[in-house]
């Protein structure tokens, strides 16, 4: 691949691997801070969730991790994303391209200076996303909207009855990626996996094992995905 579409990678729960934990943490360290990697074919893949695993979403680096894929050359960043699905239709253990995303209070770059980016997730990747998933062929949804909240709670119902009203699914991380990428220039696509419903989508109660139960069963899948990625045969 030439240098100019040089991939990376991030993930949270999903993506943390066994194929990964065997290989070299590598340290890039930026003017925000350290962000760690792992380099698979030329491409870094940082898990957002630190390794091991141990931030949660409020306490994640955004900027350092965003700006170590731009100091590593990266100029396309495909991000998995665990979310709760707010519609009964997107069920768990399948998964969402989003094509656009709700999220207030968003991380960025621009604070000692007054510039404006108009965010947007990337058409581009989004199509290589969509292409891998029709080759596998996974059950996906192939647009959506993302809303972003802040963790680590889950979300109550009251906020969900909220948030369906204008997103389809909900998760805690994409939102502050997605605007950083686009400050820096760089283009951002998310493939969202359902991990479980929203609190009150259901009459099941919500709990962090029964996130976890579906979480494990989507890696396998999260791995083929992955590798299908890093083999660029869709660049």
């Amino acid at each position: 691949m030439k240098n100019e579409s040089k991939i990376g990678i991030i993930g949270g729960g999903n993506l943390y691997l066994d194929s990964l934990s065997s290989r070299k943490l590598t340290k890039c360290q930026t003017s925000y801070g350290e962000a760690f990697y792992y380099l698979i074919n030329d491409c870094p893949v940082i898990l957002r969730h630190g390794v091991p695993k141990n931030k949660p979403p409020h306490r994640i680096n955004y900027q350092a991790n965003i700006m170590a894929f731009r100091e590593l050359g990266v100029k396309s960043i495909f991000s998995f994303n665990s979310v709760g699905s707010c519609r009964r239709l997107i069920r768990p253990g399948t998964f969402l391209i989003p094509d656009d995303y709700i999220g207030f209070e968003t991380a960025t770059f621009y604070n000692q200076e007054c510039r404006y980016v108009t965010p947007e997730i990337s058409s581009k990747l989004r199509n290589v996303l969509i292409d891998v998933l029709k080759k596998l062929g996974y059950r996906f949804k192939n647009k959506g909207t993302y809303f972003q909240t802040r963790g680590p709670r889950f979300e109550t119902k009251a906020e969900i009855r909220m948030i369906k009203k204008f997103a389809d699914v909900v998760g805690m991380t994409m939102a502050h990626e997605a605007t950083l990428a686009r400050e820096l220039g760089l283009e951002y696509a998310s493939l969202c996996s359902i991990d479980n419903y929203a609190n009150g989508a259901l009459k099941i109660p919500l709990t962090q094992d029964l996130v976890e139960k579906y979480e494990k069963q989507i890696k396998e899948k999260t791995e083929k995905i992955l590798k299908m990625i890093l083999s660029r045969s869709f660049f």
